[in-house]
């Protein structure tokens, strides 16, 4: 079955474009001239990625993003942007999107960029029983965490994690108990050159946070390790 990508901007060149190779590349293509009509589709569509881009008519990509986390869509979703500007970069991720491309870009490698996180998201089609899911479970206290399965759990609970969010924690819970700098959950989560923008993995820790920890304020999983960076810890006894 193809998988179903929605392309989000205002510029029908670009729509064209990426069209045309994303269809070459084998996948069913959904297209919106606005922000408006793009959310409109992701909330009534199953999607399995957006390409959406910032700067909109009726509602900018900032805006959509943060409508769609709202509505608890989950869907990944690839920001563009004609500016190289680091705020908005950190802000669209801050809002949950789950990867970033500046404008001019190469129509090959948005392809490639979406075919990689497509396979980082894939779920598995059908349900695993729990007995066949145990050999991959990472559990880490009350947090249970299921690599082939794309979930996490905080108890019986499942996490409402985007797949950046996923990604962090199931490195962070692989590496339990090492210290890990902000440069290398960068290359290790994100895997290409963010420009030393560590500040994206401080607002991803934040947001993580917020799903796993009782009190973000004094936190028994992820701790921050000053002056380095962040360490996922065996919670200790009260």
């Amino acid at each position: 079955m193809e998988k179903r990508v929605l392309v989000v901007d205002d510029e029908q060149s670009i729509v064209t474009l990426l069209q045309y190779n994303l269809k070459q590349a084998g996948y069913e293509v959904l297209t919106a001239a606005d922000g408006e009509e793009g959310r409109n589709i992701a909330l009534e569509q199953e999607l399995d990625l957006i390409i959406l881009d910032l700067m909109l008519p009726k509602l900018d990509g900032i805006e959509v993003c943060k409508q769609l986390r709202q509505q608890k869509v989950l869907t990944p979703i690839l920001m563009l942007t004609a500016k190289d500007d680091e705020f908005d970069k950190v802000l669209g991720l801050e809002l949950g999107a789950d990867d970033y491309m500046t404008k001019p870009f190469s129509p090959r490698e948005v392809v490639a960029r979406v075919k990689a996180i497509l396979r980082r998201t894939q779920l598995q089609p059908e349900p695993v029983v729990v007995q066949e899911e145990e050999k991959d479970l990472l559990q880490i206290a009350e947090l249970k965490i299921y690599p082939e399965q794309y979930e996490a759990y905080s108890g019986d609970i499942l996490l409402e994690l985007t797949p950046k969010e996923f990604e962090l924690l199931l490195y962070l819970a692989r590496h339990k108990g090492r210290v890990l700098t902000r440069d290398q959950l960068l290359s290790a989560v994100w895997n290409y050159d963010f420009a030393g923008d560590t500040r994206i993995v401080d607002v991803h820790i934040s947001h993580l946070r917020e799903k796993i920890e009782q009190n973000t304020k004094k936190p028994v999983y992820i701790k921050t390790i000053r002056g380095l960076g962040y360490k996922m810890e065996e919670p200790k006894g009260e």
